[in-house]
């Protein structure tokens, strides 16, 4: 079965993905940083189709990006705070000018559409409590359109990953 994915008005087919590419991911959900030749060995293939393989998920979207987590304690950014956010209005432009005020704060890493008693969920990180308050009033609670805000503080991450499982 192949899946067609549009990317940058450009169409690429991808096939549907085999056992081989499934290990490929995991692999590089394991160590982005695992070169085409550690790959290759850990799943029996030369490097060339490796590679190949590779740029086509990246190429289809697969493959969205390399990341790496950060300890957000030891770089300045202590609080962490889950923020259900409701609008006033929901018509579609409503959420595409929320969204795009989402995305130009450097203090929201993570955003996420949900259904529910709230439209959005955020993950936001800041350095403490008052960097926060600043933020919320002066920078959150100021986007137009902005309903209820409902904050949960962290108290500790149990667990972190970015991997999927299959």
């Amino acid at each position: 079965m192949k899946k067609t994915v549009k990317k940058e008005q450009i169409t690429i087919s991808m096939p549907a993905l085999d056992r081989i590419d499934m290990s490929i991911l995991k692999l590089l959900q394991e160590n982005a940083r695992a070169t085409v030749k550690e790959i290759a060995a850990k799943v029996h293939l030369s490097t060339t189709p490796v590679h190949e393989r590779i740029k086509r998920m990246e190429q289809s979207g697969v493959i969205k990006q390399y990341a790496t987590l950060v300890d957000h304690t030891k770089v300045k950014k202590g609080l962490m705070v889950i923020c259900y956010v409701s609008l006033k209005e929901h018509s579609k432009n409503a959420g595409i000018k929320f969204i795009k005020s989402i995305n130009a704060l450097n203090e929201v890493v993570e955003c996420y559409n949900i259904s529910g008693e709230f439209d959005f969920m955020l993950k936001v990180v800041e350095e403490n409590m008052d960097s926060y308050y600043d933020f919320h009033v002066n920078r959150l609670s100021q986007i137009e359109n902005m309903g209820n805000v409902q904050s949960v503080f962290v108290m500790g991450v149990i667990k972190q990953t970015h991997q999927l499982v299959w």
